[in-house]
């Protein structure tokens, strides 16, 4: 009896602490995001300094300059 007791208290707190922490963290969470400050770069700024509101494309180019050909030579 004292077995399925302990056993029961165990679930029934860990499973308090997870809802808990799951409360606690997702306050945090939307605390911390409410008051991060936002950092653009100035591509997204107009003249006045207003975000644009149009959508920003973002190319990226890689510098793979490397045109030698690694041929084997042949030993006959």
């Amino acid at each position: 009896m004292e077995q399925a007791f302990m056993l029961t208290m165990s679930v029934m707190v860990t499973l308090l602490f997870f809802v808990v922490g799951g409360i606690v963290g997702w306050i945090a969470n939307r605390t911390f995001l409410e008051h991060q400050p936002i950092n653009m770069h100035p591509e997204f700024f107009d003249e006045q300094g207003n975000v644009i509101p149009d959508e920003v494309i973002a190319f990226r180019f890689e510098n793979d300059y490397d045109n030698s050909i690694h041929e084997e030579e042949d030993d006959d």
